[in-house]
């Protein structure tokens, strides 16, 4: 019975030590979702990654990490292979079986919001906080980036008193592809509207328009994007594949502003303040300069 007693006593023993010892290693992080991994490294979670996806460009640290992949387009071998306690995502990522896989294999899966409003965002900075470990910092951030906005709004509302806010669209491109329009509930109609602009497109999510309806929109400021190109160039090409847009009120006003792709992925990020602010140096220019290209810190 002694002999039985402390064996049971000896086990019992191993059982927590094991689960202490499990507890007390880092825990391995895989992200996908461009803003949702920039704010795993401002709440302070960097040391976490082991893998990141292709929407993950910033901050420049984390460009050396193992890819996953394309958010919508994950492989669970992949991901295991990097041995991930946890993936941390939006619901922009997928597909779901996979997800289904990830979990069966023991992945914690994070879904998280990827909603263009300042409500997702602080619920999403809480989720980080918590899981983290980092609720102050979390909170911090939350509160730093609510004071931005408040002074981005001041400064919107100082420029309207001058001039009328512009009709403007914003294009995303690929490789240049036929461009898809930000309509209503995006990041791009959020930053479109928080910057002082009119949004043109009353759609929901992102649509892909003809030449035609978007020059008959005839938008004051056209801002776009374009994965693989930059600067004039990438200006040009817009304009050579759809040359409608020639004959709008931006091109002939040259108000044309190239924004970086990485910031409308993922929900609302950090770097957007900063986006925010300078489109809205370009949508009411005090100096008459009307061209832009809009690149925050990285």
């Amino acid at each position: 019975m002694r002999s039985t007693t402390k064996l049971i006593a000896i086990l019992t023993g191993l059982v927590f030590t094991h689960l202490a010892s499990a507890q007390s290693q880092p825990q391995r992080w895989v992200s996908a979702g461009g803003a949702l991994t920039e704010w795993v490294v401002a709440v302070g979670g960097e040391a976490q990654l082991v893998g990141v996806d292709t929407t993950s460009q910033h901050p420049e640290s984390i460009r050396s990490l193992p890819s996953i992949g394309y958010q919508r387009q994950l492989s669970s071998e992949g991901i295991l292979s990097l041995r991930p306690n946890i993936l941390i995502g939006t619901e922009e990522m997928g597909p779901p079986p996979v997800l289904d896989q990830l979990r069966a294999a023991g992945v914690k899966v994070e879904v998280l919001s990827a909603g263009a409003d300042v409500a997702a965002l602080q619920a999403n900075l809480s989720r980080l906080g918590g899981l983290l470990g980092k609720d102050t910092q979390a909170r911090e951030l939350t509160e730093q980036y609510a004071r931005r906005l408040e002074v981005q709004h001041a400064r919107v509302a100082q420029a309207q008193l001058h001039q009328t806010a512009p009709g403007v669209l914003l294009l995303v491109s690929h490789s240049g592809s036929q461009p898809m329009v930000a309509g209503v509930g995006t990041v791009g109609d959020w930053l479109i509207k928080q910057a002082g602009g009119r949004n043109l497109a009353t759609h929901n999510g992102y649509k892909i328009f003809s030449a035609e309806a978007m020059a008959g929109l005839n938008p004051e400021v056209l801002v776009f994007t374009d994965r693989a190109q930059d600067g004039a160039s990438s200006r040009e090409a817009l304009l050579k594949q759809n040359p409608l847009l020639a004959q709008t009120q931006a091109a002939s006003s040259q108000r044309l502003i190239e924004i970086d792709p990485t910031l409308l992925v993922g929900g609302l990020g950090p770097r957007l303040p900063d986006a925010m602010n300078a489109l809205s140096r370009a949508f009411y220019p005090e100096d008459g300069s009307r061209n832009a290209k809009v690149s925050p810190a990285q």
